[in-house]
């Protein structure tokens, strides 16, 4: 939709968000993010990056990832989950299947996610097709969660709306009556799971001086690969699976 060029630009911020900027300086990466510097996988440059941003401390919850998912409409949604798997299989995370996101994945199962380390002047996007985790996977990642997320997922509709927090507690009391903390297994929610990212784009960036930031991009060595199908989905952990190009910032 056009702007109504009669408004003029103002921000209801008492902040000024117009004039809010960072001066880059790769922090973390010296002269910044060179071909040379990537490793021979997507798989291997990720866990290294992972590794590195975790140990700097500086990134509260480094597996922190925003999911993007469209809507029947075309609409795109966003929100953030947590990173709880990566190899070569791809990028995995858990939720509802009832949830607005798990019912978007079910009519698009297709997604991109980024992982956002401001704090490091880094960020990873990834984009692909979506699957399904099997029953065993979720079974063994669900038992070992803390007692309380495990009967929080019980408790909750996610998505759903609800009248105030109280119906919420009542649940989750409701749930933990059900299944004490006395060592018990804590079932799975029928309605719960977990879906993996198979990536057919893996992009690296990290912030430079003057806005010339370094955008370095793993594309399937196949040009004609380069689809979101499952079909085009490559194991990240092959190297000559990919081909490594530049962007512009």
């Amino acid at each position: 939709m056009p702007e109504d060029p009669s408004v003029a630009d103002s921000s209801a911020a008492s902040a000024p968000v117009a004039d809010a900027r960072v001066a880059y300086s790769a922090p973390l990466d010296g002269g910044g993010l060179l071909e040379g510097d990537l490793a021979a996988t997507p798989l291997e440059q990720l866990a290294r990056w992972y590794d590195e941003v975790s140990a700097s401390g500086s990134v509260v919850e480094p597996n922190a990832m925003v999911l993007a998912t469209v809507d029947a409409g075309g609409l795109p949604d966003a929100r953030t989950v947590l990173l709880k798997g990566l190899d070569a299989r791809g990028l995995s995370f858990y939720t509802h299947h009832t949830s607005t996101k798990g019912q978007q994945l079910l009519a698009t199962p297709a997604a991109a996610a980024v992982l956002p380390w401001h704090a490091v002047q880094r960020s990873v996007r990834v984009r692909g097709p979506v699957l399904r985790l099997d029953d065993d996977e979720v079974a063994d990642y669900f038992a070992s969660r803390p007692y309380g997320s495990r009967i929080g997922a019980h408790a909750s509709r996610q998505s759903a709306v609800v009248d105030g927090r109280e119906p919420l507690e009542t649940a989750y009391e409701r749930a933990a009556a059900h299944w004490p903390d006395d060592g018990r297994t804590v079932p799975v929610p029928g309605s719960w799971g977990g879906y993996r990212i198979v990536p057919v784009e893996v992009e690296l960036w990290v912030g430079r001086a003057s806005r010339l930031h370094d955008r370095l991009v793993y594309l399937p060595a196949a040009h004609e690969a380069a689809g979101l199908g499952v079909d085009a989905a490559l194991a990240l952990d092959d190297p000559s699976a990919w081909r490594v190009v530049r962007r512009q910032p």
